[in-house]
Formats: structure tokens, sequence, C-alpha cells
């Protein structure tokens, strides 16, 4: 049963969210992403998730409660999005490689206990990339979408040195964190069955 509205056509958040059980009805939204002027980047992406949440459900006629959520890269608080072309792409990698950044993850959930947000920041530590690797990573495709150029759940998880904090918020979705949202909203996770869920 359809418990949740998801405000984005991201596959992977569809797919995180099944994994604790919710399945979602999929609602993409068109919002302006461009950050403000000055604007730090955990406001940025919590402005995002929020203006998600609250876009899909003007969008819908149903009561559900909607999901908006955000990722960006963060190296030096500037904010790496999505690259134009391969060209920003392998820029992005070699500013990245060899090196710490962070990935910050905004969740925003509107429902009958109003809008609730969380964000999670997850430090992530790459190896040294070499060109060649650069050039043929863009070849597979995979970093054309992703926020920073690369997909942790994909190829690049050979470029991960290691993660402090949480691994499913840089795939997209910090699961334990939104999964407290969530039941504060009343959607019924995949323990729903057991003894009324999450204490």
């Amino acid at each position: 049963m359809i418990e949740l509205c998801l405000a984005s056509a991201s596959p992977r958040r569809r797919e995180l969210l099944a994994s604790i059980g919710v399945d979602v009805d999929v609602q993409p939204v068109d919002i302006d992403e461009a950050p403000l002027q000055n604007e730090a980047p955990r406001d940025y992406v919590c402005r995002l998730a929020r203006k998600k949440a609250q876009a899909g459900a003007d969008l819908i006629a149903s009561r559900l409660p909607v999901l908006g959520s955000d990722t960006v890269v963060v190296r030096d608080d500037e904010i790496l999005g999505k690259p134009r072309d391969q060209r920003h792409a392998a820029a992005m990698l070699r500013n990245l490689s060899g090196r710490a950044h962070e990935v910050l993850t905004a969740v925003a959930v509107t429902g009958p206990a109003g809008l609730l947000e969380t964000c999670v920041t997850t430090r992530v530590s790459m190896r040294e990339i070499t060109e060649q690797e650069i050039q043929a990573y863009w070849m597979t495709g995979e970093p054309a979408d992703k926020a920073g150029g690369y997909a942790i759940q994909g190829f690049a998880a050979i470029f991960i040195e290691r993660i402090e904090g949480s691994y499913s918020a840089v795939v997209g979705l910090p699961l334990f964190d939104t999964a407290q949202l969530l039941q504060r909203q009343g959607v019924a996770l995949w323990s729903g069955a057991l003894n009324g869920g999450f204490a």
C-alpha cells in the first residue's frame, strides 16, 4: 500500500525507501536549484529539500505525507553539483582525488506533524585517481547525473578509501534519520508488522 509521496525522480531514493518497506507514489517536482548569494552549503541543501517537499504537497490531491530530499558534495565550502559536461566532471574528480570531502543530504517530510526535516553530513575520503581512470569513468555514463560527478554505489566504489557517517546518505537518503521522520508522520515501515513498529 502506498503511504508516501516521493517528490523526486531519483531511482536511488525510491530503492532506498523500498528497502525499509515504504512504497511510494513518485511525483517529481521542478524547482529552481540555483544557490542564493553567499548561501552556506547546509542552508542550501536544507532549503531545496523543504522546497521539494512543499512543491510535492502542492501537486498531489491526496493527504499522503510528502518527502523531499537533496544531496550535495562539498569541498572547501564549495558546492559540487551535477557535472555540466565531461570536462566539468573531470575537474571535480581531480579536485576530490586523494582528499576528503563532505556529502550533505537533507530530508524534509510534510504530513500530519507539519514539516519535519533533518540534514546528515558524511565525510568521504578518496584515494588518488589517475587521469586514465577519470576518463574511463566518464565513459561508463555513471557520473553524468551525480552530485560531485561520482556514485559511491557504482563503479566509483573503487575510489572510496573510507567514509565516516551514513553510507545511504551518500547514495541519496540517510535511512536511519529518514525512518525517524517517517514514523513521526505516521508512515508504516517494514517493522510495522512487528509489535506496532519502532518504539
